[in-house]
Parts: structure tokens; sequence; C-alpha cells
């Protein structure tokens, strides 16, 4: 089923769609409304209802940083393939400007980060990139900014029997 469901709709299309519908996100009203075939962009809203404000009426920080959470790692999982160990380090959110309405945030890799993270992996080291994401409105006020810490390891080649 799950084979015939990515040839069916693509791997890209079926995760954006498993994303969206995945419960915590579903929950806090955050969508992904693109992703691109080839796992280098990747555009995610959301809304603002009773189920994602805050106090004061405005985006909770919790979903802000949830909606941000976890794409740089899938998109680097994707373009490095099943050689490399990826995993979320750490991460930093500064909160510029209250979220009134709809926010969105995009996020892109291109290949001259992957090449950075292959030469800084080749010889079976970690690299820890620093990539960085903004978080706006639908005017584009810039309302969060996010700071991500990833771990990046090449798999050490499996013993021959």
């Amino acid at each position: 089923m799950r084979k015939w469901l990515i040839q069916r709709l693509g791997k890209a299309r079926l995760l954006r769609w498993v994303m969206t519908l995945y419960p915590p996100y579903l929950g806090a009203g955050i969508s992904v409304q693109h992703m691109s075939a080839d796992f280098r962009h990747v555009k995610v809203r959301m809304g603002l209802g009773w189920y994602n404000r805050n106090y004061v009426g405005t985006q909770f920080g919790g979903s802000l940083y949830s909606m941000v959470d976890p794409f740089y790692m899938l998109l680097l999982m994707e373009n490095l393939g099943r050689d490399y160990i990826v995993w979320d380090k750490a991460a930093s959110i500064d909160f510029v400007s209250p979220g009134k309405g709809p926010v969105y945030v995009e996020f892109s890799i291109d290949e001259a980060l992957l090449d950075e993270i292959r030469r800084q992996t080749e010889g079976g080291e970690k690299y820890l990139p620093h990539l960085k994401v903004q978080i706006h409105d639908g005017s584009g006020t810039l309302v969060a900014r996010v700071d991500k810490t990833l771990y990046v390891r090449r798999k050490p080649p499996a013993k021959q029997a």
C-alpha cells in the first residue's frame, strides 16, 4: 500500500499530506502548503484560532516553534540519503512581533549546503550546521526568528562478513 501511494502521489506530496494530517499539526492549525518534489523547498502556514491563541490573543509561541521544528531535518535526510544520520540538536526562537493572524514560513536548502555537509562529514566526523528561518505574517511583518542546530554524521561503512 505504501509503495503504491508513493508511486501514485509522489513521496513529497504524500509527506506533505501526512504532515498536514499529523495530529499535533492538525490541532495547531498548521498546514504544509508546498513541498517540492526534490525536497529542497517547503512552505508552511498556521492560521490563528481559539486552539492556538495565547492569553493576549496572539499566536502561541509553542505553536510558532512547532511549525518549524522538523523541516530542516526532513529536507536534509531526504537529500543526503540513508548514509547519513541527521538529528535536531538545538534551537532558539526570538519573538519579534505578535502574530495576529495567519503566519508563514519557508525553508530552502541548496547544493552548497549539501556539499558543505558532505565535506565536513566525509571522514566520519559530526557536523553541526546552524540554519535560520523567519516566520512572517500575511503582510510580510517579521513575527519570529528561529535558529536551528542540526547534528549530521556520515554512517560508518557496513562491516563485511
